[in-house]
Protein backbone atom coordinates (compact mmCIF):
# COMPACT_ATOMS: atom_id res chain seq x y z
CA UNK A 1 0.00 0.00 0.00
CA UNK A 2 3.26 2.29 0.55
CA UNK A 3 3.49 2.39 -3.20
CA UNK A 4 -0.20 3.06 -3.57
CA UNK A 5 0.42 5.99 -1.24
CA UNK A 6 3.14 7.19 -3.29
CA UNK A 7 1.07 7.44 -6.23
CA UNK A 8 2.58 4.34 -7.98
CA UNK A 9 -0.57 2.60 -10.14
CA UNK A 10 -0.12 -1.49 -9.68
CA UNK A 11 -2.52 -1.42 -12.89
CA UNK A 12 -0.16 1.11 -14.54
CA UNK A 13 3.11 0.06 -13.70
CA UNK A 14 4.64 2.37 -16.93
CA UNK A 15 2.91 5.27 -15.97
CA UNK A 16 4.60 8.27 -15.02
CA UNK A 17 7.52 5.95 -14.68
CA UNK A 18 10.70 7.85 -13.83
CA UNK A 19 13.65 6.21 -16.68
CA UNK A 20 16.61 7.54 -15.44
CA UNK A 21 16.83 5.48 -12.20
CA UNK A 22 19.80 2.66 -12.93
CA UNK A 23 22.18 2.13 -15.22
CA UNK A 24 21.36 2.63 -18.92
CA UNK A 25 20.47 -0.24 -21.70
CA UNK A 26 24.07 -1.67 -22.25
CA UNK A 27 23.05 -1.76 -26.25
CA UNK A 28 23.38 2.22 -26.04
CA UNK A 29 27.06 1.84 -25.70
CA UNK A 30 27.96 -0.10 -28.72
CA UNK A 31 30.38 1.09 -31.35
CA UNK A 32 28.26 1.26 -34.09
CA UNK A 33 30.25 -1.71 -36.12
CA UNK A 34 28.92 -4.36 -33.31
CA UNK A 35 25.77 -2.80 -33.07
CA UNK A 36 25.83 -3.02 -37.37
CA UNK A 37 26.78 -6.51 -36.97
CA UNK A 38 25.68 -8.08 -33.56
CA UNK A 39 24.73 -11.96 -33.83
CA UNK A 40 26.67 -12.38 -37.16
CA UNK A 41 29.86 -12.27 -36.37
CA UNK A 42 31.56 -15.16 -38.26
CA UNK A 43 35.28 -15.68 -36.40
CA UNK A 44 37.91 -14.30 -34.18
CA UNK A 45 41.44 -14.71 -34.54
CA UNK A 46 44.29 -13.55 -31.84
CA UNK A 47 46.66 -11.52 -34.06
CA UNK A 48 49.62 -11.30 -31.55
CA UNK A 49 49.74 -11.16 -27.74
CA UNK A 50 47.15 -8.37 -27.00
CA UNK A 51 45.53 -7.94 -29.99
CA UNK A 52 42.51 -9.99 -31.61
CA UNK A 53 40.08 -9.34 -34.46
CA UNK A 54 36.61 -10.17 -35.14
CA UNK A 55 35.29 -11.02 -38.69
CA UNK A 56 31.51 -10.69 -39.22
CA UNK A 57 28.99 -12.02 -42.26
CA UNK A 58 29.38 -8.35 -44.02
CA UNK A 59 33.76 -8.51 -43.78
CA UNK A 60 33.27 -5.67 -41.15
CA UNK A 61 35.86 -6.00 -38.67
CA UNK A 62 36.72 -4.64 -35.00
CA UNK A 63 40.40 -5.11 -33.61
CA UNK A 64 40.75 -5.31 -29.29
CA UNK A 65 43.75 -3.89 -27.67
CA UNK A 66 43.91 -5.34 -24.25
CA UNK A 67 46.10 -4.16 -21.67
CA UNK A 68 45.85 -5.22 -17.76
CA UNK A 69 44.24 -3.21 -15.63
CA UNK A 70 44.09 -2.86 -11.61
CA UNK A 71 40.87 -3.72 -9.65
CA UNK A 72 41.04 -0.96 -7.44
CA UNK A 73 41.45 2.44 -9.71
CA UNK A 74 41.88 6.04 -9.07
CA UNK A 75 39.76 8.40 -10.42
CA UNK A 76 42.63 9.77 -11.98
CA UNK A 77 43.24 6.51 -13.50
CA UNK A 78 40.20 6.15 -14.59
CA UNK A 79 40.05 9.48 -16.68
CA UNK A 80 43.17 8.60 -18.48
CA UNK A 81 41.54 4.72 -19.50
CA UNK A 82 38.69 7.50 -21.26
CA UNK A 83 40.94 9.77 -22.58
CA UNK A 84 42.74 6.96 -24.92
CA UNK A 85 39.48 5.72 -25.64
CA UNK A 86 37.89 8.80 -27.20
CA UNK A 87 41.39 9.54 -28.74
CA UNK A 88 41.70 6.11 -30.65
CA UNK A 89 38.82 4.57 -30.30
CA UNK A 90 35.60 6.89 -29.84
CA UNK A 91 34.91 6.96 -26.62
CA UNK A 92 34.47 2.73 -26.78
CA UNK A 93 36.24 0.72 -24.21
CA UNK A 94 35.10 -2.47 -22.14
CA UNK A 95 36.62 -4.11 -18.93
CA UNK A 96 36.56 -8.30 -19.19
CA UNK A 97 35.80 -10.29 -16.13
CA UNK A 98 39.72 -10.47 -15.04
CA UNK A 99 40.08 -6.90 -14.86
CA UNK A 100 41.66 -6.14 -18.36
CA UNK A 101 40.93 -3.07 -20.53
CA UNK A 102 39.95 -3.48 -24.06
CA UNK A 103 40.11 -0.51 -26.34
CA UNK A 104 37.29 -1.55 -29.32
CA UNK A 105 38.85 0.03 -32.87
CA UNK A 106 37.85 0.08 -35.99
CA UNK A 107 40.52 0.46 -38.47
CA UNK A 108 43.14 -2.17 -38.62
CA UNK A 109 45.92 1.05 -39.26
CA UNK A 110 44.91 2.86 -35.66
CA UNK A 111 46.04 -0.67 -33.92
CA UNK A 112 50.33 0.10 -33.71
CA UNK A 113 49.86 4.00 -32.72
CA UNK A 114 47.46 3.03 -29.80
CA UNK A 115 50.20 0.19 -28.54
CA UNK A 116 53.20 2.53 -29.02
CA UNK A 117 50.42 5.55 -26.86
CA UNK A 118 49.90 2.32 -24.31
CA UNK A 119 53.49 0.83 -23.90
CA UNK A 120 54.69 4.18 -23.59
CA UNK A 121 53.09 5.26 -20.50
CA UNK A 122 54.70 4.55 -17.28
CA UNK A 123 54.11 5.46 -13.62
CA UNK A 124 57.18 7.28 -11.95
CA UNK A 125 58.69 3.63 -10.52
CA UNK A 126 58.89 2.83 -14.13
CA UNK A 127 56.26 -0.27 -14.22
CA UNK A 128 53.75 0.32 -16.93
CA UNK A 129 50.48 1.53 -16.79
CA UNK A 130 48.61 -0.27 -19.62
CA UNK A 131 50.73 -3.43 -20.22
CA UNK A 132 49.29 -4.93 -23.13
CA UNK A 133 48.98 -8.79 -23.19
CA UNK A 134 46.98 -10.93 -21.79
CA UNK A 135 45.47 -13.03 -24.46
CA UNK A 136 45.85 -16.51 -26.11
CA UNK A 137 48.35 -19.27 -24.30
CA UNK A 138 49.11 -16.86 -21.49
CA UNK A 139 48.61 -15.73 -18.08
CA UNK A 140 46.18 -13.20 -18.12
CA UNK A 141 45.26 -10.64 -15.11
CA UNK A 142 44.48 -12.33 -11.62
CA UNK A 143 41.19 -12.03 -10.29
CA UNK A 144 41.39 -11.35 -6.89
CA UNK A 145 38.73 -10.42 -3.86
CA UNK A 146 39.04 -7.50 -1.44
CA UNK A 147 42.19 -8.19 1.02
CA UNK A 148 42.87 -6.28 3.80
CA UNK A 149 42.19 -2.69 1.80
CA UNK A 150 38.09 -3.20 2.04
CA UNK A 151 37.30 -6.54 3.69
CA UNK A 152 36.98 -7.64 7.50
CA UNK A 153 37.86 -11.32 7.72
CA UNK A 154 40.45 -11.84 4.81
CA UNK A 155 43.65 -13.71 6.19
CA UNK A 156 45.67 -12.05 3.52
CA UNK A 157 45.71 -9.58 1.41
CA UNK A 158 44.60 -9.68 -1.97
CA UNK A 159 46.38 -6.40 -3.96
CA UNK A 160 49.70 -7.18 -2.55
CA UNK A 161 49.74 -10.92 -3.39
CA UNK A 162 48.46 -10.41 -6.69
CA UNK A 163 50.84 -7.42 -7.47
CA UNK A 164 53.79 -9.89 -6.03
CA UNK A 165 52.49 -13.10 -8.11
CA UNK A 166 52.01 -10.86 -11.70
CA UNK A 167 55.83 -9.26 -11.14
CA UNK A 168 56.90 -12.61 -11.33
CA UNK A 169 55.09 -13.72 -13.93
CA UNK A 170 54.89 -10.82 -16.34
CA UNK A 171 56.27 -11.86 -19.06
CA UNK A 172 54.06 -14.41 -19.50
CA UNK A 173 51.79 -11.92 -19.93
CA UNK A 174 52.99 -10.58 -22.38
CA UNK A 175 53.49 -13.54 -24.70
CA UNK A 176 52.21 -16.87 -25.76
CA UNK A 177 54.78 -19.23 -24.27
CA UNK A 178 51.97 -21.44 -22.42
CA UNK A 179 50.67 -24.76 -23.75
CA UNK A 180 47.31 -23.44 -22.95
CA UNK A 181 45.74 -20.16 -21.59
CA UNK A 182 46.70 -20.41 -17.54
CA UNK A 183 44.50 -18.85 -15.10
CA UNK A 184 45.63 -17.82 -11.62
CA UNK A 185 42.93 -16.38 -8.94
CA UNK A 186 43.28 -15.09 -5.73
CA UNK A 187 40.54 -14.91 -3.01
CA UNK A 188 41.59 -13.62 0.65
CA UNK A 189 39.66 -16.27 2.67
CA UNK A 190 37.76 -19.26 2.54
CA UNK A 191 34.86 -17.71 1.92
CA UNK A 192 36.33 -17.07 -1.87
CA UNK A 193 34.47 -14.26 -3.30
CA UNK A 194 37.26 -14.41 -5.81
CA UNK A 195 36.16 -18.17 -7.22
CA UNK A 196 39.56 -19.50 -6.87
CA UNK A 197 38.10 -23.33 -6.59
CA UNK A 198 38.28 -23.59 -10.25
CA UNK A 199 41.39 -21.97 -11.31
CA UNK A 200 44.58 -23.40 -12.69
CA UNK A 201 46.72 -21.38 -9.77
CA UNK A 202 44.55 -20.27 -7.18
CA UNK A 203 45.94 -17.88 -4.31
CA UNK A 204 43.31 -18.79 -1.19
CA UNK A 205 43.75 -16.90 1.99
CA UNK A 206 43.68 -19.57 5.18
CA UNK A 207 42.54 -18.99 8.51
CA UNK A 208 43.51 -21.70 11.37
CA UNK A 209 42.39 -20.41 14.44
CA UNK A 210 38.86 -20.40 15.76
CA UNK A 211 37.45 -16.56 16.48
CA UNK A 212 38.70 -14.94 19.95
CA UNK A 213 35.80 -13.96 22.06
CA UNK A 214 35.89 -10.63 23.55
CA UNK A 215 33.37 -11.74 26.25
CA UNK A 216 32.68 -8.19 28.25
CA UNK A 217 31.48 -6.51 24.81
CA UNK A 218 30.04 -9.53 23.01
CA UNK A 219 26.51 -8.83 24.12
CA UNK A 220 26.65 -5.13 23.97
CA UNK A 221 27.54 -5.20 20.54
CA UNK A 222 26.16 -8.48 18.77
CA UNK A 223 22.70 -10.21 18.42
CA UNK A 224 23.50 -13.35 19.92
CA UNK A 225 20.77 -15.09 18.43
CA UNK A 226 22.26 -13.67 14.78
CA UNK A 227 25.93 -14.60 15.46
CA UNK A 228 24.59 -18.21 16.38
CA UNK A 229 22.53 -18.89 13.37
CA UNK A 230 25.79 -17.31 10.82
CA UNK A 231 27.91 -20.45 11.76
CA UNK A 232 27.66 -22.78 9.15
CA UNK A 233 28.73 -26.13 11.18
CA UNK A 234 26.82 -24.95 14.44
CA UNK A 235 30.14 -24.57 16.23
CA UNK A 236 28.37 -21.71 17.97
CA UNK A 237 25.86 -22.09 21.39
CA UNK A 238 24.78 -19.83 24.28
CA UNK A 239 26.63 -19.59 27.26
CA UNK A 240 27.32 -17.17 29.92
CA UNK A 241 30.56 -16.05 31.06
CA UNK A 242 31.70 -14.75 34.52
CA UNK A 243 34.15 -11.64 34.11
CA UNK A 244 36.78 -10.36 36.16
CA UNK A 245 34.85 -8.37 39.42
CA UNK A 246 32.35 -11.06 39.84
CA UNK A 247 29.70 -9.79 36.82
CA UNK A 248 27.70 -12.14 35.44
CA UNK A 249 27.29 -11.95 30.85
CA UNK A 250 25.56 -13.26 28.17
CA UNK A 251 27.87 -14.95 25.67
CA UNK A 252 28.97 -17.69 23.43
CA UNK A 253 31.08 -20.37 23.50
CA UNK A 254 32.37 -21.80 20.57
CA UNK A 255 33.58 -25.55 19.74
CA UNK A 256 36.75 -25.73 18.10
CA UNK A 257 36.47 -28.84 16.87
CA UNK A 258 33.48 -27.76 14.92
CA UNK A 259 34.71 -24.44 13.58
CA UNK A 260 36.15 -24.23 10.32
CA UNK A 261 37.69 -20.68 10.24
CA UNK A 262 35.45 -19.08 7.93
CA UNK A 263 34.57 -15.77 9.69
CA UNK A 264 30.91 -15.60 9.27
CA UNK A 265 30.33 -14.90 13.14
CA UNK A 266 32.30 -12.02 12.73
CA UNK A 267 30.74 -10.69 10.07
CA UNK A 268 27.62 -10.48 12.23
CA UNK A 269 29.39 -10.24 15.54
CA UNK A 270 32.66 -7.58 15.68
CA UNK A 271 32.99 -9.07 18.93
CA UNK A 272 34.61 -12.46 17.71
CA UNK A 273 37.41 -11.33 15.68
CA UNK A 274 39.18 -14.17 13.60
CA UNK A 275 42.47 -12.45 12.03
CA UNK A 276 45.91 -13.57 13.87
CA UNK A 277 49.31 -12.85 13.00
CA UNK A 278 50.32 -16.72 13.02
CA UNK A 279 47.43 -17.80 12.30
CA UNK A 280 46.84 -16.50 9.08
CA UNK A 281 48.48 -17.48 5.77
CA UNK A 282 48.22 -18.87 2.12
CA UNK A 283 47.00 -22.19 0.72
CA UNK A 284 47.84 -22.82 -2.98
CA UNK A 285 45.64 -24.63 -5.00
CA UNK A 286 45.96 -26.05 -9.05
CA UNK A 287 44.37 -28.02 -11.61
CA UNK A 288 40.70 -26.18 -11.62
CA UNK A 289 39.08 -25.20 -14.94
CA UNK A 290 35.71 -24.02 -15.98
CA UNK A 291 36.00 -24.93 -19.31
CA UNK A 292 34.22 -28.28 -21.09
CA UNK A 293 37.18 -28.07 -23.57
CA UNK A 294 38.91 -31.38 -24.20
CA UNK A 295 38.28 -32.51 -20.94
CA UNK A 296 35.45 -31.61 -18.11
CA UNK A 297 35.33 -28.88 -16.16
CA UNK A 298 37.71 -29.53 -13.18
CA UNK A 299 38.36 -28.30 -9.56
CA UNK A 300 40.93 -27.30 -7.87
CA UNK A 301 43.28 -29.07 -5.57
CA UNK A 302 45.34 -28.35 -2.50
CA UNK A 303 49.03 -29.00 -3.27
CA UNK A 304 50.65 -26.54 -1.05
CA UNK A 305 48.69 -26.55 2.90
CA UNK A 306 50.31 -23.24 3.98
CA UNK A 307 52.70 -20.52 3.56
CA UNK A 308 52.81 -17.73 6.05
CA UNK A 309 52.11 -14.01 5.33
CA UNK A 310 55.45 -12.74 4.15
CA UNK A 311 54.84 -8.99 3.69
CA UNK A 312 55.32 -7.55 1.38
CA UNK A 313 56.58 -9.60 -1.26
CA UNK A 314 55.22 -13.18 -0.03
CA UNK A 315 58.62 -14.31 -1.45
CA UNK A 316 58.20 -17.68 -0.86
CA UNK A 317 54.71 -18.01 -2.36
CA UNK A 318 55.45 -16.42 -5.24
CA UNK A 319 58.36 -18.75 -5.95
CA UNK A 320 56.33 -21.98 -5.37
CA UNK A 321 53.42 -20.41 -8.15
CA UNK A 322 56.70 -19.79 -10.20
CA UNK A 323 58.04 -23.27 -10.50
CA UNK A 324 54.87 -24.68 -10.99
CA UNK A 325 54.33 -22.31 -14.13
CA UNK A 326 57.84 -23.24 -15.36
CA UNK A 327 57.30 -26.96 -15.24
CA UNK A 328 54.02 -26.99 -16.82
CA UNK A 329 55.31 -25.04 -19.41
CA UNK A 330 57.84 -27.17 -19.90
CA UNK A 331 56.50 -30.29 -19.86
CA UNK A 332 52.56 -30.04 -21.11
CA UNK A 333 51.11 -30.93 -24.79
CA UNK A 334 49.96 -27.92 -26.92
CA UNK A 335 46.48 -27.19 -26.02
CA UNK A 336 46.75 -29.08 -22.61
CA UNK A 337 45.43 -26.87 -19.41
CA UNK A 338 47.28 -27.40 -16.15
CA UNK A 339 44.87 -29.76 -14.43
CA UNK A 340 45.04 -31.95 -17.13
CA UNK A 341 48.50 -32.58 -17.53
CA UNK A 342 48.69 -32.79 -13.98
CA UNK A 343 45.95 -36.58 -14.30
CA UNK A 344 47.76 -37.57 -17.54
CA UNK A 345 51.47 -37.82 -15.70
CA UNK A 346 49.78 -38.55 -12.64
CA UNK A 347 49.45 -36.34 -9.36
CA UNK A 348 52.42 -37.71 -7.45
CA UNK A 349 54.57 -37.11 -10.87
CA UNK A 350 53.07 -33.75 -10.71
CA UNK A 351 54.70 -33.08 -6.65
CA UNK A 352 57.78 -34.59 -7.89
CA UNK A 353 58.34 -32.42 -10.62
CA UNK A 354 57.82 -29.41 -8.85
CA UNK A 355 59.43 -30.26 -5.92
CA UNK A 356 56.48 -30.29 -3.63
CA UNK A 357 56.19 -31.69 -0.90
CA UNK A 358 53.01 -33.77 -0.12
CA UNK A 359 51.96 -34.38 3.50
CA UNK A 360 48.51 -35.88 4.97
CA UNK A 361 47.00 -32.00 4.71
CA UNK A 362 47.05 -32.64 0.80
CA UNK A 363 44.86 -36.03 1.00
CA UNK A 364 40.69 -35.20 -0.53
CA UNK A 365 38.30 -37.65 1.50
CA UNK A 366 35.18 -35.82 0.77
CA UNK A 367 32.86 -37.97 -0.68
CA UNK A 368 28.90 -36.97 -1.06
CA UNK A 369 26.17 -38.83 -3.07
CA UNK A 370 26.31 -35.57 -4.91
CA UNK A 371 29.46 -36.27 -6.02
CA UNK A 372 28.59 -39.19 -8.16
CA UNK A 373 25.06 -37.59 -9.07
CA UNK A 374 25.32 -33.93 -10.26
CA UNK A 375 25.27 -33.16 -13.66
CA UNK A 376 28.90 -30.64 -13.36
CA UNK A 377 29.40 -30.71 -17.13
CA UNK A 378 27.74 -30.51 -20.62
CA UNK A 379 29.76 -33.27 -21.73
CA UNK A 380 26.75 -35.47 -20.65
CA UNK A 381 27.18 -39.58 -20.27
CA UNK A 382 24.06 -41.17 -21.40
Amino acid sequence: MAFISSGYNPDKPMENRITDIGPRKFDEFYPPVIAKNKGKWLYHEVLKPGVLVHVAESGDEIYTVRCGGARLMSTAHIREICDIAEKYCGGHLRFTTRNNIEFLLDKKDKVEPLIKDLESRKFDGGSFKFPVGGTGASITNIVHTQGWIHCHTPATDASGTVKATMDVLFDEFKQHRMPAKLRVSMACCLNMCGAVHCSDIAILGYHRKPPMLDHEYLDKMCEIPLAIAACPTAAIKPSKMDLPGGAKVNSVAVNDSRCMFCGNCYTMCPAMPLADKEGDGVVLMVGGKVSNRISTPKFSKVVVAFLPNEMPRWPEMTKTIRKIVDVYAASANKYERLGEWAERIGWERFFEKCELPFTHHLIDDFRDPAYYTWRQTTQFKF
